[in-house]
């Protein structure tokens, strides 16, 4: 049986799935009672205690209109995480708070290209990344990820290739759904790409604060040379475990690009809530410690599936997700990998996501046969999905 040393007891390690399966949860009641939610990118973990004293409190005053022009106390934290990272020196006119990181990617996409143009991404990818491109009638440059020896990388020559005629680069760092942390080398080729294509970078980066390298976060922008043409997204729903309070930001230290980007949606897109700002806020202030345990956890689910896997499935290819709660998996040795997500649905009781749904339509065929699997859960659940999905998997071989 595969084991890991035992972790102190710890609220993570007690879930109640009666609990979790509550009517306003879509993880857990899109799919019968029977089945283990593993699909959608949110924690099944309680929320950090910091945040929720801090919105009881909030609740004891008005909740009319809140600081529309930037929350002041927020912005100035916010600032203090991005220097951490790299981006210092940031003005308050360099970051504008949006309802999410999602509506960022259709910003940019609407202000910094137009209808018919390609736009450049490394696939599998996020889907609201080509979901955007599309969707505004563009057309996606994809560039498939290649295999190493240790993990996904990237395809430079057909990324360089790609980026000729267009004008934007939209990168996923951390990568979701890999879990690559992109290195500083490959961070610097990928600003020395956009700066010889003249390329505009939009970096989503909502999983930084989510890593097991051990090693501080590089922003894109944290180089000076790439800080004018590029427009960086972030937001606390990942790390904090809050995506039903919708907030994010969009940071960059050319004024100008920020401004145009965001006035490309005018109110198409709305503002962030006023609870939302009070759960960053308090999230940045006081659920440090928390965030902290969470990644320890985290790791210790991720290096269980693992070992999990390498004993129980060997043949199912899985690189160690360097960051994010989501690994990407490989099952197309499988005689059902044409079907995989419905079969693990109806044989397994478990709902992962569909490989398919992180390309675009050009690239749909080469992901069939691949699955997205969040891990954010007990170690008890986490158990019991791996142990129907190999139970089903074995049967149908």
């Amino acid at each position: 049986m595969t084991s890991l040393p035992p972790q102190a007891a710890d609220t993570r390690d007690a879930l109640d799935v009666t609990a979790l399966r509550h009517p306003d949860s879509i993880k857990w009641t899109l799919y019968g009672p029977d089945v283990i939610p593993l699909w959608v990118a949110d924690m099944d973990y309680p929320v950090a205690p910091a945040i929720l004293e801090a919105l009881q409190e909030r609740l004891t005053r008005g909740l009319g209109y809140h600081q529309l022009r930037g929350d002041p106390d927020l912005l100035t934290l916010l600032r203090a995480h991005l220097a951490t990272q790299g981006l210092d020196g940031l003005q308050d006119d360099g970051i504008a708070l949006l309802p999410g990181v999602v509506p960022g990617l259709y910003a940019a996409v609407h202000a910094l290209t137009t209808p018919g143009e390609p736009v450049v991404t490394m696939t599998p990818i996020y889907h609201p990344f080509h979901l955007a491109i599309t969707d505004l009638g563009r057309r996606v440059a994809g560039v498939p990820l290649r295999e190493g020896e240790d993990g996904y990388e990237v395809n430079w020559a057909a990324l360089d290739a790609a980026s000729r005629g267009s004008r934007l680069l939209m990168l996923c760092h951390p990568h979701n759904p890999t879990g690559r942390v992109w290195t500083a080398g490959e961070l610097e080729k990928l600003r020395d790409l956009a700066i010889a294509r003249d390329l505009f970078v939009v970096s989503d980066e909502l999983h930084a604060d989510l890593r097991f390298t051990g090693e501080a976060f590089e922003a894109f922008a944290a180089d000076p040379r790439v800080r004018s043409r590029t427009i960086t997204l972030t937001g606390p729903c990942k790390a904090y475990n809050t995506a039903g309070l919708g907030i994010g930001a969009m940071v960059g230290h050319n004024a100008a690009l920020v401004k145009r980007v965001r006035s490309a949606a005018g109110g198409l897109m709305g503002h962030e809530g006023a609870l939302s700002v009070t759960m960053w806020r308090a999230a940045l202030q006081g659920a440090g410690p928390w965030l902290q345990d969470t990644v320890a956890y985290l790791q210790g689910n991720r290096d269980f599936l693992m070992a999990y896997l390498r004993e129980h499935a060997p043949w199912i290819r899985a690189y160690t997700p360097e960051a994010t709660y989501l690994a990407w998996l490989d099952l197309r040795e499988h005689p059902r990998a044409g079907t995989i997500q419905q079969f693990l649905l109806d044989e397994a009781r478990i709902a992962v996501h569909d490989g398919p749904v992180f390309a675009p339509d050009a690239h749909k065929t080469q992901y069939q046969g691949f699955i997205r699997v969040n891990f954010a859960t007990s170690r008890a659940i986490l158990t019991e999905a791996l142990e129907r999905m190999t139970a089903a998997l074995d049967k149908a071989r």
